[in-house]
């Protein structure tokens, strides 16, 4: 393969991809006119002028990284972490965060025409929320680098096949992210440090937990330091040694894991490695927003799919007759059904079920529902939405963390099944992030 030509050159930027990288087309002698190869620019913001250096060649597109900027667009800031650009966390912070988000809308417009072949009847205000400090679960990669004499613990770089040697983080919750280079010391000194490839956090209202995934047994001199920087940190540790089922407390031997819900009066009790939405004082704007869009009433039954330890449901179940919350993962359905029960939640009820095959007979369906709430995975619901009888529903409020899955699944809903978008937007829930989050509201036609 020939060499590629890192030789800096000028590109003007006229868009943003969805990943957050700039958009130019480099010049092509052979085409004077105009035109010539799509390039897309790490670093760079639309309306600027910069100078920049290939990184990578493709077929239909080329990669490339800013080197200057020529002509800074009015949108650019100074980021605020000394890692960006080169850890791959964020992709944005040289963004204002206000045009970040119209920038996600974007992102989500173009999704729904170019794949949905829909377009709302309405367009929702974007949800923010604090835009620093913000993330209250993650996965941090762990690797001893002999060159450098020590070892890092971060996220993987824009090239993943690194880990960023970070000193600090700003979106991850300050507990953690001032916290990185006691981590990496810490790591550092273990007789294991070469067997852990990473350390999963999470945080509750009242304590933090680091998960340490270890490929080999821990000595006592390692267990014991562990437990010494637990309490020197106030953090809970546990350990990982083999799949998710192996996780336990090394310190303190029992660590209650929970957050509220304070306007539904709902706590919600979680394990470490359990799905959360990582951003809390987004995920209680979401759910007022979902509700606002639902508009449950109290004697009606509604269906949440996707439903996890309850995010939505058990809330639901303060303003409904009943709400009926199914989620593939028999473990979160457990602790689903141990929320509800904590909370004094009689009339919220939980299923484990495969959403990717036919629900028809299961019992619960068997009463009918009168409203859908749907939270997937970045697959998407295509195949559970093609087997409900949709015609049930009178409103569907479908909450998305990819949108091209949500694009295809509101082609289906409008196109094939005759339902009208009425409304979508989108939802800060990664500040600085390429990451879109987003709602839809679909009616009955």
């Amino acid at each position: 393969m020939a060499r590629i030509d890192q030789t800096p050159f000028e590109a003007v930027i006229t868009d943003l991809t969805h990943d957050g990288r700039g958009v130019a087309r480099r010049p092509d002698p052979r085409h004077p006119e105009g035109g010539g190869k799509a390039v897309f620019v790490a670093g760079a913001l639309p309306g600027e002028r910069v100078m920049a250096v290939q990184t990578r060649r493709h077929r239909s597109f080329d990669e490339a990284r800013t080197e200057t900027v020529l002509e800074a667009a009015p949108e650019r800031v100074a980021p605020r972490c000394p890692h960006f650009g080169t850890c791959g966390g964020c992709a944005l912070q040289h963004y204002a965060e206000d045009r970040q988000i119209l920038a996600k809308q974007r992102v989500l417009a173009e999704n729904l025409e170019r794949i949905g072949h829909v377009a709302p009847a309405r367009w929702l205000p974007p949800l923010t929320d604090a835009a620093w400090g913000y993330r209250r679960k993650g996965r941090l990669s762990v690797r001893r680098v002999e060159k450098k004499d020590k070892t890092l613990v971060g996220f993987r770089e824009t090239d993943p096949r690194f880990v960023a040697d970070l000193r600090e983080c700003h979106t991850v919750i300050p507990r953690i992210g001032e916290r990185l280079e006691a981590l990496s010391a810490l790591v550092d000194g273990l007789e294991a440090r070469r067997d852990i490839p990473q350390i999963e956090f999470i945080a509750g209202d009242a304590a933090v937990a680091l998960t340490f995934r270890h490929l080999s047994p821990l000595g006592e001199a390692d267990r014991a330091a562990l437990v010494a920087f637990a309490k020197a940190h106030d953090f809970a540790i546990f350990l990982q040694p083999g799949g998710v089922d192996s996780v336990h407390p090394l310190y303190p031997d029992e660590v209650s894991l929970s957050f509220h819900l304070q306007d539904w009066d709902i706590e919600l009790k979680f394990r470490p490695l359990d799905f959360i939405q990582v951003n809390a004082g987004l995920n209680r704007k979401m759910i007022h927003h979902a509700f606002e869009l639902l508009e449950p009433g109290a004697d009606e039954r509604v269906l949440d799919l996707f439903a996890g330890l309850g995010n939505f449901t058990l809330p639901l179940a303060r303003r409904v007759r009943e709400v009926v919350g199914v989620e593939g993962e028999a473990g979160l359905v457990q602790r689903a059904r141990e929320n509800a029960a904590h909370n004094g939640l009689g009339n919220a009820r939980f299923f484990a079920a495969d959403l990717a095959r036919d629900l028809s007979a299961e019992p619960w369906m068997r009463e009918g529902f009168d409203k859908l709430l749907l939270d997937p995975p970045r697959s998407g619901a295509d195949f559970v939405l093609s087997v409900l009888p949709l015609k049930q529903f009178k409103r569907i409020v479908y909450v998305s963390c990819h949108p091209a899955s949500l694009a295809r699944d509101a082609g289906f809903l409008v196109n094939e099944k005759g339902w009208k978008l009425q409304a979508a937007g989108v939802m800060d829930m990664f500040p600085h992030t390429a990451h879109v989050e987003s709602i839809a509201l679909f009616e009955p036609g």
